[in-house]
């Protein structure tokens, strides 16, 4: 049979037969979450900011605190007498550092979103893991200006005031 002939018996074959309509659908996947979002950042941060192995030079006496290179003195000792209170709190009892690491994240990002430039971190009084580790981690974030060891209405020994650079709103720039 020629190619003809089989067009021409298909064509009668299918006289008075309707088209299928398309009935397949095309699903999309889902969008992630927006909190799914931000804490798979937080732990991209976390990773990026901050190594255990780094070990900031700090002062082997008095209370704990450090000021970033090219920042006003001036704050360290305003953080040291209260003048900032702490407008959000962090308490890293009961975590482990990994966890504690990302709560960190996060506190610094909502202080910058909320444009809160003093917190307060309590890790404890004991020589426990965050007691160290902490101040090493708020050394290597960019965006933390300076910390000291918090007066005793705050925490005292096992807490301490960070100050962020909550960066340019506004008004202008913000403790560079």
């Amino acid at each position: 049979m020629s190619q003809q002939n089989h067009d021409k018996l298909f064509s009668e074959m299918m006289k008075g037969i309707k088209p299928m309509s398309q009935d397949k659908h095309h699903h999309r996947k889902s969008p992630k979450s927006k909190v799914v979002m931000e804490e798979k950042q937080q732990r991209q941060m976390a990773d990026t900011y901050f190594s255990d192995e780094y070990q900031p030079a700090m002062p082997d006496s008095g209370p704990t605190r450090y000021l970033r290179e090219g920042a006003d003195p001036f704050e360290l000792k305003k953080l040291r007498r209260g003048d900032y209170p702490p407008e959000l709190m962090l308490d890293l009892h009961g975590y482990r550092a990994q966890e504690a690491r990302f709560e960190i994240i996060a506190l610094i990002e909502a202080c910058r979103k909320q444009h809160i430039d003093c917190a307060c971190i309590m890790h404890g009084i004991g020589g426990g893991v965050l007691k160290q580790q902490v101040p090493a981690w708020l050394a290597q974030h960019p965006d933390v200006i300076a910390y000291h060891q918090a007066p005793l209405e705050w925490g005292g020994d096992g807490s301490l005031l960070v100050l962020v650079d909550i960066g340019q709103s506004e008004e202008g720039w913000h403790r560079r």
